[in-house]
């Protein structure tokens, strides 16, 4: 049997949770089943660089802003070439782009698939283009609970075209990782390690991370907080520590490729986001047997029960999030009951085998096999 032509657009391949889970996802799907290919609307960036290193065509139609309008006669033109039996779009743009696109170079509207993996609150017209589009489409799929409900919400999409379809983590391997040399990082036999993983986003609730840092500290505790990753937001992060004065514990340790060794040598994960998706950082924490603190987001609220698998505080609250890092940094043995739950949680929820086979059978779905 032929295998199913897919082509995936993307708003962009930047390093960032929506680009890398397309790179897993890519990479993981059976190439006797499948022959993949993806597109950027942007350019090809580092994450289509190791798309390409892994064998999957990528291309680029170089869009200079989000209304470059000739960004979408090359998207015309990729999908023409490519002829798709399936067009997965993936974060907002792409899947307005398809959506207009994608019927008018010949694919049908029951062969269009999308996909949203945040509950976003920022832009608000977003949600009504989405809402007025989506009929341009088959489905429109969510990472989790959160995000479906506020796509019906706020969107106003109905049931019938939403389709939940949770991420995952190599759990196996993340809880065979060796701890990271705490040393190697700067943190002394006497000091705490509260460590925080993902893309530098005002939205991650990096700020208020560092005025709990603060706090931590003022009250006593001889912790070190130390971010893992790379982002737009890091200029501005980085003169909020300084006028914070937290400049000898609060790091930046850049983008890393050991975060599941930082996981298992941290002695607290602090995830204070203000939304989320799915967020792949807080299951690699949890798959790491990591003491959780987070927040009540969209997202990390569909992940972490609070008292069960980590602390859950309100978004934004500043005192309550430095209360509760304290509170675990104190407390070894809360610490590990916490952290074992989470484990186990994650060997049930959070398996990407089984994701992928989720997406196997809604392609098989589409594709009438």
């Amino acid at each position: 049997m032929e295998a199913v032509r897919i082509l995936f657009v993307i708003t962009d391949l930047k390093v960032g949770g929506v680009p890398l889970h397309l790179l897993r996802l890519a990479t993981a799907l059976d190439r006797r089943r499948f022959s993949v290919a993806v597109v950027s609307l942007a350019d090809i960036g580092p994450v289509g660089e190791r798309l390409l290193r892994a064998g999957i065509p990528v291309g680029a139609c170089e869009a200079a802003g989000p209304w470059d309008a000739r960004a979408l006669g090359r998207l015309y033109a990729y999908i023409r070439a490519r002829r798709p039996d399936i067009l997965h779009s993936l974060l907002f743009h792409a899947n307005v782009a398809c959506r207009l696109v994608g019927p008018a170079a010949g694919i049908p509207i029951r062969r269009i698939l999308c996909e949203i993996q945040t509950a976003e609150y920022e832009r608000p017209w977003h949600l009504s283009l989405d809402g007025a589009t989506v009929r341009l489409c088959r489905l429109e799929i969510g990472n989790s609970p959160s995000v479906i409900r506020h796509l019906h919400r706020r969107a106003h999409i109905p049931h019938r075209r939403l389709r939940l379809i949770e991420g995952g983590v190599d759990v196996g391997a993340i809880a065979a990782a060796g701890p990271a040399d705490r040393a190697a990082l700067g943190v002394s036999p006497d000091t705490s390690l509260v460590l925080w993983v993902g893309r530098l986003d005002p939205v991650k609730g990096l700020d208020e991370l560092v005025d709990a840092a603060k706090l931590v500290r003022q009250g006593g505790g001889r912790a070190v907080f130390l971010l893992a990753g790379a982002g737009g937001y890091e200029p501005a992060l980085r003169r909020r520590i300084t006028s914070t004065g937290a400049e000898e514990y609060v790091g930046l340790l850049g983008r890393r490729d050991d975060v599941a060794s930082l996981l298992k040598a941290a002695d607290v994960f602090a995830f204070p986001s203000r939304t989320e998706g799915l967020p792949n950082a807080l299951m690699e924490a949890m798959a790491a047997g990591a003491a959780i603190v987070t927040t009540d987001a969209a997202g990390c609220r569909d992940l972490v029960r609070n008292e069960q698998t980590g602390l859950v505080v309100r978004v934004g609250d500043t005192p309550a999030l430095a209360a509760a890092i304290r509170r675990l940094l104190a407390d070894r043995a809360l610490r590990e009951r916490l952290g074992a739950a989470a484990a186990a949680f994650a060997r049930d929820r959070c398996s990407w085998t089984k994701a992928v086979a989720r997406y196997t059978e809604l392609y098989e779905e589409v594709a009438g096999r």
